[in-house]
This record gives structure tokens, C-alpha cells and sequence, in this order.
């Protein structure tokens, strides 16, 4: 019988193995040739190694309210997955309720408006949006352990600058195949993939251009062509955008501090950030990972407990 590894399972286990002394039960992952070379070339120095080794972000103890925390959410989201990964780095046992893509009603009852993510404190009988303001409020609260946990965003320049780079680039890839893959829980029926793509650009469209403003001088780009434009950017061979992708990968890999952290100090908002955005990239299939930042997206997975989209990637 052949055994499938499934591989955001793989950062979980291994430290449970590691400290049980049964690390050698699981082999490592299968790392390119190429891949292994490089880590081995950039291997640090045992005095890097253990001066890394004492920032490492440690899980808090387990918060269980007796009434729990709800968290209204799209899994795409990287504002939503802001929130997720905070409370998981906090521990914070709470109800993630998947959001429909359409459902407007849900989100307007809540906060007056359709956004997200949304969180409900029912205990103090609160409901706010904006993501930096929900993590400051859980991050403050000593009902969810130790406050400040997360350090400050640093308001490093290159990683902005980076993630402006590639903008239009992961929008031509990940767009089309979040709807295609129909696992995302708010891509499940036609309705919430269909309000998706009304409303969300692919390159060279600006938004005001798709979206349209009702006028006879921009009425926005018909419902029917956006749909082909999505098949279309879905079948076009990724090749030559995947190797474009694969490069800027190897550009950020320099620029992330270490296997559990981006920048220098320890676990901060720039990686609440940084992560966030990452993940999606998870659902390109053919993406090269640099070694140090394919370690650093399965440390954060593990230790946040979100899930990475690679088991699905198109």
C-alpha cells in the first residue's frame, strides 16, 4: 500500500516525534537536488544557529473561553488569514464560520456592511471588523494569555516594496485558480465563485474598469467575458509566470530573517502580514520554494494552525 504524506501535516509532527526522541520515524521531506544544495550552502553558523534559536516564538498555554470567540471569514483572504494566524499563535480556541463569497446579508446584520474578517466576543457582547484592530484588541486582552506576545511590525521597506512587485503577477495565478479549485468553503456554489469574479480584476484590468460604474461611458466589463477571461487565464501555460514567480521567491528568501521569523527580534506583525499573503501562493502548483522560506511557511502553518492550500494546488 502506498502511503501519501500529506504535507502540512509533516510540520506538525515532527517536533511532537522530536521531542518524544521518535524524530527518525519520519523520513524529511523530499527536497530537490537543487534545493538541498542551497540549504546546505547557507547553513548558519552554530552562533547564528543559537542566537535565531532564542527568538523563537513559543506556544502559549491553551485559552478555552467558556464562551468562544467567532471569527467570520473567506479562507482566501489574507486579512482574514491576519486574524487566523494570531489566534492560533496565541492559542486561542475559537469558531471560524466560512463566509459565502455572496452572502451579503450575513456580514451587513454583523457590522452594517460586506466585509471581513468580522470577530464576535459575545462575552463582552462585541462585533468589530478590521483585522489590525481585532489582533491589537486579542493581543491586549489577558483573558487570551500573555499580552503583547506578537512584536510591532518593524515597518521594514523591502518586503512592502517585494510584495508590491509581484502584485499583478499573483493576481493572474491565484485568482482563477481560487475559484477553480471548488474546495475553498466560499467558492462551494456558483453564486459566491461567480460574485468573486464579478468583482475582482485580472491583469491588465484596473478594478474601476471591471467593476464598471453603471454609466454608458464605463459600464464595466460584461459578466459573460469575465468568465472567459477567467477560463482563459486558468488554461494559458503558467511556464514563463511561474519562472518569474520562482525568481522573486529566491529574492525574498534573502530577505527573511530566519525558519520561524522574517525579521530580526522574533515573531512580530511582519509576519502576521508577511505569512498571510504567502500562503496563497500555496495553491499555484509548479512553485519552487528556496528552502529557508518553504521552512518558515510550514513553521507558521504548524504553529498557527491554518492550513496551506498544496494538497490542492492547480
Amino acid at each position: 500500500m502506498q502511503v501519501k504524506m500529506i504535507r502540512p501535516l509533516f510540520p506538525i509532527l515532527l517536533p511532537l516525534l522530536a521531542a518524544s526522541g521518535a524524530a527518525g520515524f519520519l523520513s524529511s521531506h523530499s527536497i530537490p537536488r537543487s534545493a538541498a544544495v542551497r540549504a546546505a550552502a547557507t547553513a548558519p553558523t552554530a552562533a547564528s544557529a543559537e542566537a535565531k534559536a532564542s527568538s523563537t516564538y513559543a506556544l502559549p498555554p491553551r485559552i478555552v473561553r467558556d464562551t468562544l470567540p467567532i471569527l467570520y471569514v473567506y479562507d482566501h483572504c489574507p486579512f482574514c488569514v491576519r486574524v487566523r494566524l494570531a489566534l492560533g499563535l496565541k492559542n486561542v480556541k475559537h469558531l471560524v464560520n466560512f463566509l459565502a463569497n455572496d452572502d451579503v446579508p450575513t456580514p451587513t446584520a454583523l457590522v452594517g456592511k460586506k466585509i471581513s474578517p468580522i470577530f464576535a466576543l459575545p462575552e463582552d457582547d462585541l462585533i468589530m471588523g478590521e483585522s489590525l484592530d481585532i489582533i491589537a484588541l486579542v493581543d491586549g486582552d489577558e483573558r487570551f494569555g500573555p499580552t503583547g506576545a506578537i512584536l510591532p511590525a518593524t515597518g521594514r521597506k523591502d518586503i512592502k516594496t517585494w510584495q508590491k512587485s509581484v502584485q499583478i503577477l499573483l493576481r493572474t495565478l491565484q485568482r482563477p485558480r481560487y475559484v477553480a479549485t471548488g474546495l475553498m468553503p466560499e467558492f462551494q456554489q456558483l453564486d459566491g465563485r461567480h460574485a468573486f469574479m464579478k468583482n475582482h480584476q485580472l491583469p491588465p484590468y484596473e478594478k474601476a474598469e471591471w467593476k464598471g460604474d453603471g454609466t454608458p461611458e464605463n459600464p464595466g466589463v460584461p459578466m459573460d467575458d469575465k468568465l472567459v477571461l477567467y477560463a482563459e487565464a486558468l488554461a494559458k501555460d503558467p511556464a514563463p509566470l511561474l519562472e518569474e514567480l520562482n525568481a522573486k521567491l529566491v529574492e525574498l528568501d534573502d530577505m527573511v530573517y530566519s525558519e520561524s521569523h522574517c525579521s530580526d527580534g522574533g515573531l512580530s506583525m511582519d509576519d502576521i502580514d508577511l505569512w498571510a499573503r504567502l500562503r496563497s501562493i500555496t495553491i499555484i502548483r509548479g512553485v519552487e520554494w528556496p528552502s529557508k522560506l518553504r521552512a518558515y511557511m510550514d513553521h507558521l502553518c504548524a504553529l498557527g494552525d491554518v492550513p496551506l492550500y498544496d494538497e490542492m494546488a492547480l
